[in-house]
């Protein structure tokens, strides 16, 4: 299948291909998000409660680091392979986390994992913009993205449950399972990068002109912005859930990625029909309210009202963001533009882990500012937003 031909607007949106797309996706957010919030408590066991902040921007720092190698690779070898090498690493670590008795280990681990986050997601957007018509973009990367926030919910609301039920080492050995099922669903399928080559050395060495994609800047600095929360989010949470005596500490994830999943396939039609700065913009707003709403919460039913705002804002950001670098970037560089936009994604996710943890320090008087600060950079994107549409309003 050549990918020049698949934008023909004559072709079907939604072949066998993307729905099986769609459901490896499913199964792999679900993998590595069905483990973060028992992570926490996994690591004050090891001896390391100072170090939350960690968990996740070691995880994301690997994600970044490992970004410019899954743009190549999408762009030379192949969507498929990148997409199967990156589950194979979920696979075999949920086999190895039982095995870690002291936090460098935890986190040495931490930074492989993240290496999975780096390749599957990469792939996979590649792949959809491969083989969806031009004018049905944004509707398509809501659907894609709709399954694996659908995953991510999953596996955020269910972790907990399997730790209580079972075990801590169940829950890691069910994360290893979803993944190599997410990779069984990718065997056989077709490879949409015309020409595909075989993995060479040269393919390791990255050049510095390989490594950022300058026509989708745009999205890069909205995308760091909004994701900058979810990085508090994911930090900060399941430790806020214990505050409030929640004891489901998925909770807030599983409504946050609900709400996501309702507005995404809207989103991306509204996107494709009135320009991705608008839906941006909504998107913006809706971030910084949860947030702010957040950190004024003293019982579950606010929390989880933040958390409904929070996830509409999320899941009308990334499909539009995705489909907008996808307008921006050529077909020959499609994987490396994507990889620049995770790039954003990845720095976003990890800076505000970083920040988060610092602020926080573990006291429960710190809730309230370390979410307002993820709000507060939610209107930083807003700003830059609505400066972009006044200048080309005034252009046209």
């Amino acid at each position: 299948m050549q990918a020049q031909a698949v934008n023909s607007p004559k072709e079907r949106t939604y072949t066998l291909q993307f729905w099986l797309l769609c459901a490896s996706s499913f199964l792999f957010f679900a993998s590595f998000n069905i483990i973060i919030p028992e992570l926490p408590d996994f690591l004050t066991n090891l001896g390391g409660e100072e170090y939350k902040g960690l968990i996740i921007s070691l995880f994301t720092l690997t994600a970044l680091i490992s970004r410019p190698f899954s743009g190549k690779f999408t762009d030379n070898i192949g969507r498929i392979p990148v997409m199967i090498l990156g589950a194979l690493v979920c696979f075999l670590l949920g086999f190895i986390y039982p095995m870690i008795t002291t936090v460098i280990g935890f986190f040495v681990l931490r930074l492989v994992h993240g290496f999975s986050t780096g390749f599957k997601p990469t792939g996979t957007v590649a792949y959809v913009a491969d083989i969806v018509p031009l004018n049905r973009r944004g509707e398509a990367m809501g659907v894609s993205g709709m399954f694996g926030t659908f995953g991510m919910a999953t596996g955020l609301g269910i972790g907990s449950l399997i730790k209580v039920y079972f075990s801590i080492d169940v829950l890691f050995y069910t994360s290893s399972a979803l993944a190599i099922l997410s990779i069984l669903i990718l065997i056989g399928m077709k490879e949409t990068l015309p020409n595909p080559q075989r993995l060479k050395l040269s393919h390791l060495k990255i050049k510095s002109s390989e490594v950022i994609d300058r026509s989708v800047i745009d999205p890069c600095i909205v995308m760091f912005f909004t994701v900058f929360s979810l990085g508090i989010v994911l930090t900060i949470i399941p430790d806020f859930s214990e505050y409030l005596g929640i004891v489901n500490k998925g909770l807030f994830f599983a409504v946050f990625t609900v709400a996501s999943v309702v507005v995404r396939v809207i989103a991306g039609k509204v996107s494709d029909r009135h320009g991705r700065e608008r839906v941006l913009l909504v998107a913006a707003l809706l971030y910084a309210a949860g947030m702010f709403v957040v950190g004024i919460a003293d019982n579950t039913s606010v929390l989880l009202t933040g958390a409904v705002l929070f996830g509409l804002g999320t899941g009308m950001n990334s499909p539009t963001i995705f489909a907008w670098t996808a307008d921006l970037c050529k077909d020959e560089n499609r994987g490396k533009a994507m990889a620049t936009v995770f790039i954003a994604l990845e720095f976003g996710i990890m800076m505000g882990a970083l920040l988060s943890g610092w602020v926080y320090a573990n006291k429960t008087e710190n809730f309230m500012i370390t979410f307002w600060i993820g709000g507060f950079f939610a209107i930083i994107a807003f700003l830059f937003l609505l400066v972009k549409l006044i200048r080309k309003q005034r252009i046209n």
